[in-house]
């Protein structure tokens, strides 16, 4: 059976300022400029003869999270015939990236409200590569591989998995799934596309970080795309070649071999992430030799599921009784965080927490055996699903999607899945559609969000993740049991019924005013204050005006020149893993913008100088630049 293929690529970053990141929760950790743009990835298949529903895209985004409102909006700007059924949106989740793109309050805490200006930037990008790639469009040979990755990752929840019956165990003796899988499109025997898939958190870069960055995922789609391939992302156009790496079950899966934040496989954050991602791309290109022809259908299925109070039959609870999921609760032990990545709240801690677990024992679970039942043995703290009535704070109804792309399987879950609660996963939809279980995967932080997802055995060991597993101790039975109804859907050609999407909640917006721009006393925006080098390194500090005024989508802050006779080209920008953009506020208007660039080796020698460019509230557009320097 043929294929169409198409990608594409858009960028996605936010407010490079002043806007609290999501992921780790800080409220100090608030972006103050970039390391490596965001970006999303876009790839659209279809059948090449097909009926005309026999279509999907999927979309891997350099992003913290999926919002539901992101989903809805994106799917009313593509053309008709595109749903949520057949449209995935997923995250590589990386924890350095602004936040405030979210209707539910929780994801907002630390950004004073919903974010428009970041917001737009998200779904114009994503929008962007959508079309791009339904444009490129086009008979495609696709391959797929499968291979194992180890140095990459190590479980940071070693207590919680080692409760899982030994068959579960038995199958990730080291405790990781270092399950790889490629899918090559090629056209005419070149390559122009790959996805990659490998289940890791994406926390190389730690709490302390305040530049927005891709991370190791995103770093690993840079070296390809741009250092090995010579991609320049601000060309016109779509480039020759787009590559992904997107997420499997990494809930429990940690960068940092040492299970300390920013350590392993050194202690420097920068390196750890350069090495982490070098690693999954060179995993990705030595899976391009072993690839074999992919063929067969395209199909999907999707359904939103209420969670709270959903009833799960004896076959999927693995104790041959009915229980039902309850309202969402955070746990004690989600406010400690995950140690090895970030630790979380004071007062709290991963495990037993005293008085928490007294009160809920003592006094809620003795008044509710209902409540006892979905959730027990968890600390409650955070009832979710009460203050929800409130003010939406986080999502209970979620779709769950199955996508088929010829034998291979996606199974779209809103949440953190673990290791072992993704096994399960896959082997109920790999058992009813007869798949192999290396080819059907767990798609973590699909289409939204919903916290994390352990097996029960987990759970009980209350670590952050079971601490945040919302739904108790049967949301992953909730989700089998779902999964398994999409599976025989598919399997039988039937549809499903798609259930009711959760409303989008209005959202607060972020309502501080910023400053109006002005230059230092005696100088002019894009002045240089002043300019160093030292070895390797290159840094000048110029009069800076606020970067909200112009995010600079599909564009940049810096750029490092070159002089070629008479004329400067540009060799290096923000989004280039050898600068870094800095801001910072000087006054109640007045600001700098600080542009480092680390010369890579391997640079021509020859006249260099760095520039910046800005968009003041007074003056509009302006731009400097340094005095000339040589590379030698």
């Amino acid at each position: 059976m043929s294929h169409l293929a198409g990608r594409g690529i858009a960028d996605i970053t936010g407010e490079a300022a002043e806007c609290g990141m999501l992921g780790y929760g800080k409220a100090g950790q608030r972006t103050t400029g970039i390391h490596t743009r965001l970006r999303a990835r876009a790839f659209a298949f279809a059948e090449g003869t097909g009926p005309a529903d026999r279509r999907l895209m999927l979309v891997v985004c350099d992003l913290p999270l999926i919002s539901g409102g992101l989903v809805q909006e994106v799917v009313r700007r593509l053309p008709d015939g595109w749903t949520e059924s057949n449209l995935m949106i997923t995250a590589t989740h990386t924890h350095c990236g602004p936040g405030g793109y979210f209707h539910h309050a929780l994801y907002n805490s630390n950004t004073g409200g919903f974010r428009p200006k970041t917001y737009a930037a998200i779904v114009d990008g994503i929008t962007e590569a959508a079309h791009a790639a339904l444009d490129d469009l086009a008979p495609a040979e696709l391959a797929l591989s499968h291979g194992e990755l180890h140095g990459a990752s190590v479980n940071r929840s070693r207590r919680a998995f080692d409760r899982n019956p030994g068959h579960d165990r038995a199958y990730f003796p080291e405790a990781v799934d270092p399950h790889t899988t490629l899918l090559r499109i090629t056209r005419g025997g070149e390559l122009t596309g790959a996805v990659h898939w490998f289940p890791v958190h994406n926390t190389s870069m730690t709490n302390n970080n305040t530049l927005i960055s891709s991370d190791n995922k995103g770093y690993a789609a840079y070296k390809w795309e741009r250092l090995d391939h010579r991609t320049d992302y601000l060309a016109p156009g779509q480039p020759d070649l787009v590559t992904a790496f997107a997420q499997t079950n990494t809930g429990d899966m940690s960068p940092n071999l040492n299970l300390r934040p920013g350590s392993g496989p050194t202690d420097d954050e920068y390196e750890n992430t350069r090495i982490t991602g070098t690693r999954q791309q060179e995993s990705a290109t030595a899976l391009l030799a072993t690839a074999a022809p992919l063929t067969g259908p395209i199909d999907h299925r999707i359904t939103h599921l209420g969670l709270s109070g959903t009833e799960v039959g004896p076959d999927f609870t693995g104790d041959g009784r009915a229980h039902r999921t309850g309202s969402p609760v955070g746990g004690a032990a989600a406010l400690a965080g995950a140690w090895a990545d970030g630790k979380g709240f004071a007062g709290f801690r991963e495990g037993r927490n005293p008085v928490w677990d007294a009160l809920s024992r003592r006094v809620i679970y003795a008044l509710s055996p209902a409540l006892r039942d979905a959730h027990a043995p968890k600390a409650l703290v955070l009832p979710a699903g009460p203050l929800n009535r409130l003010r939406p704070m986080v999502q209970e109804r979620v779709p769950v999607q199955l996508l088929r792309i010829g034998r291979l399987y996606l199974i779209g879950i809103p949440g953190e899945v673990t290791i072992v609660a993704g096994l399960r996963l896959r082997r109920t939809v790999a058992g009813i559609v007869g798949a192999d279980l290396g080819e059907v995967l767990v798609a973590s932080y699909s289409n939204g969000y919903f916290h994390y997802v352990t097996t029960p055995e987990e759970y009980d060991a209350q670590e952050y993740e079971g601490g945040s597993t919302l739904f108790g101790r049967w949301q992953l039975s909730a989700l089998c049991q779902t999964a398994a109804a999409l599976a025989t859907a598919m399997r039988d050609g039937r549809p499903v019924r798609p259930g009711t999407p959760e409303p989008l909640p209005t959202a607060r917006e972020h309502r501080r005013r910023t400053p109006s721009d002005e230059p230092h006393p005696g100088r002019s925006y894009g002045d240089v204050l002043s300019f160093a080098r030292i070895g390797r390194q290159v840094t000048a500090c110029f009069v800076a005006a606020h970067p909200a005024n112009d995010l600079r989508r599909g564009d940049t802050y810096l750029a490092v020149e070159r002089a070629e006779g008479e004329t400067w080209t540009r060799y290096a920008d923000d989004g280039d893993w050898s600068t870094t953009f800095r801001w910072a506020r000087t006054g109640r208007g007045t600001s700098t913008a600080t542009v480092t660039w680390t010369v890579p080796d391997g640079t021509p020698p020859g006249p260099y100088r760095l520039r910046y460019f800005g968009n003041s509230t007074d003056r509009g557009a302006f731009t400097g630049a340094t005095e000339v320097f040589v590379v030698r």
